[in-house]
């Protein structure tokens, strides 16, 4: 996303739920003072890298500083839950954003790993109160998910660094 699409994005957001008399906390897209984890699944490790490569160039951007960002490398999408968990119980971050990709086959195993990799992050988010963006692509063809890389990964920076200031402000 670039800065204007950003800009875009956020008055969209200010006037759609700007509402009279109702008091609305600002949403912040500053990230340097954050410090964010990054966990990326090495299955499909094309379509993660394109993920990385757009969630670490959005961050930078944002202002979040390359000493503050860490990157853990998990095998699959089911290994990305538990190594979050860990992230979040340190207390070094303020954020993660969790990437991979998991492309339906001809099995079942495709539901399963969606599935179980989804709620685990969302159990870690809130039994840790740390933000988890979920960038794990769930799609039916691998070009489904090249086509949705780089959006994906910038969005998900843009979510990890408001929820972290969200989160800062309660």
């Amino acid at each position: 996303m670039t800065t204007s699409t950003i800009d875009t994005w956020m008055a969209a957001r200010r006037t759609a739920n700007s509402f009279e008399g109702v008091t609305e906390l600002d949403t912040s897209l500053d990230g340097s003072k954050l410090r964010i984890g990054l966990l990326l699944s090495r299955f499909n490790r094309d379509i993660g890298d394109g993920l990385l490569a757009a969630c670490v160039e959005t961050l930078l951007k944002q202002g979040v500083k390359r000493e503050n960002l860490l990157l853990v490398t998990v095998p699959g999408a089911l290994e990305i839950p538990l190594a979050a968990r860990r992230m979040a119980q340190n207390g070094t971050f303020d954020a993660l954003v969790a990437m991979g990709a998991v492309i339906r086959g001809d099995t079942y195993h495709f539901e399963i790993v969606a599935n179980e990799m989804a709620s685990g992050i969302m159990r870690v988010q809130l039994d840790t109160g740390i933000p988890i963006a979920n960038a794990v692509l769930t799609t039916e063809t691998d070009d489904q998910a090249y086509t949705r890389m780089a959006h994906k990964g910038a969005e998900a920076a843009l979510c990890a660094i408001e929820m972290a200031n969200l989160m800062g402000k309660s």
